[in-house]
This record gives C-alpha cells, structure tokens and sequence, in this order.
C-alpha cells in the first residue's frame, strides 16, 4: 500500500503554497518531515481500509483548513478537460476507486484561477529580472509547478538533503552515466571511462559492490537496463556494445557497431527489449536486434553532429536523440518493424551539446504534459 502514502503526500504538496505564506523555509522542511513520517508508517502494515480512511480525512481536514477547493473555469478545471489521461501519482490520488461515497469528493480540488496565475508570473518575472546572471531562470509556462512546489524557490525546493553513501571505485576516471534499476530503487548501476560498469546494492546496509562488469577495452560511454533488470546494455568508446546479465555479470554478447565508430549512447526500446538504440560518432542512430547482432533493416539515421543522448516515451513510439552541436531531433518508431522515421529537429542551443535528454509527467495538471528534461 506505498501508493497511498504517496497519495497522503499528494495531498500535503498540493496545499503546501497555502501553508505558512511568510516562511517558505518551513513549507520545505514540513513536506520532507511529512514524506519521512509517511515513509516511515507505510512499514507498519495498517489495513487498507484504514489507509483509505486516513487519506480522505487527511483531504476533508486540510480543505476545511485552508478553504474551497474548486473554482467555476479555474485553470486547473480547464486542464482537466485536455489532459485526462495524464498517469501521474497526483493525478491516481483522485481516483478512491474502492469506496462509492468519495465520488462526491472528485470535484474538490484545490484550484487556482487564471488570473492569479497570470499575477503571479507577473511579479515573479520581477524578481528574475534582478537575479544575477547565470541563475536559474524558469519561463512563465512553469508558474503552476513552482505553486505545487509550495515556492517560488528553486534552490529551496531542490536542496541538498544530505550523503547516503559513497561509491569510490570509479575515482580515477569519470563516470558518464548512473542509473537505478527499473521501480527498484534499493538497485543501481554506474559506468565509468576506465572501461568498468559497477552493479551496487544499497539495501541492506551497508550499501556494497555486487559486480564490476569488465570486458570493454576502453571507456563506457553509456548503459541501460532492461524492463525486468536481468540484463544490461553497454556502449563503449571501443566501438562496441556488449549485453550482461545483471545476476552474475557476465557478458552474453558484444556487438560491433554497424559503422566501426564510438557508441555515445544507449536505451532499451520500452516495449520490446530486444531492440535497443544506439547512438555514435559518426553522427548515426541505430536501432540493434540483440538477439541477432544485426541493425535492423530502416531503423537508422543521420543526425548533425555526434549522437550523445536517447529517450523513449513511455508507449516506445516516440524517441529522442541529441546531439553535440545543440539540436534534438524526434523520431516515429514503428513497433512492428523497428523503423525509423524522422519527424522534427529542434535546436536548443547552438553548439551546445545536449548530454542527455528524459521524457517525463509532470504533478501538475496545468504543466505542459508530458515534456522532455533536456
């Protein structure tokens, strides 16, 4: 039952820009304080019933607290008609799906309206103005995530918490990539240029080394891990990729790349994880059967400069790539075949390398949905 603690949160999140007004410090420190706590009790084992009735409580307490929930053509109200069927946590914690008397609650959300949205912006496009050069700057389109946040503060809502542990096998030689395995957070991998990938443990503490993956002859540029984690993906400076099964570490397969140059980069198509996406040197996407070692016939592609990212939608039928000169380029991906057909090209900044790109849903409804993270 994690989900709904992190519903309760939902809840706390969303009205924590009404909480203490004058002291955005606090609003931080209360919702980290609360996402401990919930943490902490979604251990003890409580009935679902129970947990249910909590979160709705929770709800009815915290609305009669801090006023109406809902207004008449509220941009939240006008959200919900274009994107409803948006997957986040914030949104599933509307749906009480086991008890028909919380039907009546569905319309009770806190909203603001246009208007204040607009004001908002307006005075904080103010503040920025004052700002230094080189600060983080969001555009006016954020203004309904920063309110979720509770704060106009970025530094505060994206603070450093603290160290958990360090991993230092790696100190001799940059590490390009790390990454946790899929809904496993207690899992994570890492790679480094000194030709390695390490697989860590976190839980049980303490946090350990399970295998160090060796096999490559120079750096790991990049690597991915599968749906079910069992194996990994690698690329490499060594003009190869190379497939490892997480439980032993040892290599099942090493692949050459289709033209001979440096792999940048890699990621697993999401549906179908015998294809996986290769990105080079030589400026080429390729989309790579594993099983067979071979590129598959149409699923390749000429960017503008070396490949250095990739991502998937969630679906799989939309990829991204960029590359070292600042553009990004958006590609249909049919899931049948495997092939490859270029849409659109954005530049973000001109020869600006875009080292790494994920797609993602935001909390918040009125938030473009989904973006990328560039």
């Amino acid at each position: 039952m994690a989900a709904v603690w992190q519903q309760v949160l939902a809840v706390d999140a969303r009205y924590n820009a009404y909480r203490t007004p004058t002291f955005p410090q606090f609003r931080t420190q209360y919702i980290r304080r609360r996402s401990q706590l919930l943490r902490e009790n979604a251990k003890a084992g409580h009935p679902p019933a129970l947990r249910r009735q909590y979160l709705r409580l929770r709800g009815q307490l915290l609305g009669q607290r801090y006023g109406p929930l809902s207004e008449p053509g509220s941009a939240r109200a006008y959200s919900n008609s274009i994107v409803r069927s948006s997957r986040t946590t914030l949104d599933r914690m509307e749906d009480f799906e086991d008890d028909p008397r919380a039907l009546g609650a569905r319309g009770h959300r806190r909203s603001v309206s246009r208007g204040s949205y607009q004001l908002q912006a307006q005075m904080n496009r103010a503040v920025y103005e004052d700002r230094p050069p080189g600060s983080v700057v969001p555009t006016s389109v954020a203004e309904a995530s920063r309110a979720m946040a509770g704060d106009t503060s970025l530094s505060e809502n994206y603070a450093f918490a603290g160290m958990y542990h360090v991993f230092d096998q790696h100190v001799d030689e940059a590490v390009p990539r790390v990454r946790f395995a899929n809904d496993d957070r207690h899992r994570l991998a890492c790679c480094s240029l000194d030709g390695s990938i390490s697989l860590c443990q976190l839980v049980p503490a303490p946090p350990t080394v399970l295998h160090v993956l060796r096999g490559h002859t120079r750096g790991v540029s990049d690597f991915a891990w599968s749906l079910s984690n069992d194996i990994l993906v690698s690329t490499s400076l060594d003009a190869t990729m190379r497939i490892w099964a997480s439980e032993d570490g040892r290599c099942i397969r090493e692949i050459p790349d289709p033209d001979g140059a440096e792999l940048l980069c890699c990621t697993f198509q999401p549906v179908n994880n015998n294809l996986t996406v290769v990105g080079n040197a030589k400026h080429n996407v390729h989309v790579m059967n594993i099983s067979t070692g071979k590129k598959v016939k149409g699923g390749s592609s000429k960017l503008t400069g070396r490949v250095l990212a990739l991502s998937f939608d969630a679906p799989g039928r939309l990829l991204w790539a960029g590359d070292d000169r600042g553009s990004v380029f958006s590609f249909l991906f049919d899931m049948a075949t495997g092939k490859l057909t270029k849409a659109k090209r954005l530049v973000v900044h001109e020869g600006s390398p875009v080292t790494s790109i994920s797609a993602r849903s935001w909390v918040s409804r009125e938030a473009r949905d989904p973006s990328l993270l560039i």
